[in-house]
Order: C-alpha cells, then structure tokens, then sequence
C-alpha cells in the first residue's frame, strides 16, 4: 500500500492557476503579451487562470518560463 503524502493539496492545479493570474497583474502584464513571450495562445492562457476550468493543465517547462518572467520561484506558484 502507498503511504499518503503529507501536506499534498489535491487542489494544486487551481492554486497554480490563481497565482498565475496574480502575478502578472503584480507585474501588470497584459494576458496577450504574456502568451505571447510564453509562445501560447492567449485563449490557453486565460483558460489556465480561469478557476473551475477543468481542462487546464500546463507543463513544468511552461511553469519554468513563467517563474523567469514573472521573477518569481517556481515554488512560489505552489502557495496558497
């Protein structure tokens, strides 16, 4: 049997989005010139911050660009 893992947040897709949003308005970033220093569309980009939309999913490399433009660490992303 695999042993839970403490302090996992089920609800981590819905965290990162939301700091997503919050910190390109921090660094009043408009959605379309973000997707596009990110080379997304800037359809998937509002999808990602959307809370609620279960098909968002974004990739690790994807976090990474956004920590370098966003000046923050990737595990900023993960705090609630």
């Amino acid at each position: 049997m695999i042993k839970e893992i403490d302090g996992f947040n089920p609800n981590y897709r819905e965290i990162i989005c939301k700091n997503i949003k919050k910190y390109r308005k921090e660094k009043e970033i408009r959605l379309n010139d973000l997707a596009e220093l990110l080379d997304v569309s800037p359809d998937y980009l509002k999808r990602l911050e959307s809370p609620g939309d279960s098909r968002k999913n974004c990739s690790l490399t994807l976090v990474y660009k956004l920590s370098l433009i966003l000046d923050k660490r990737i595990d900023d992303f993960f705090r609630e």
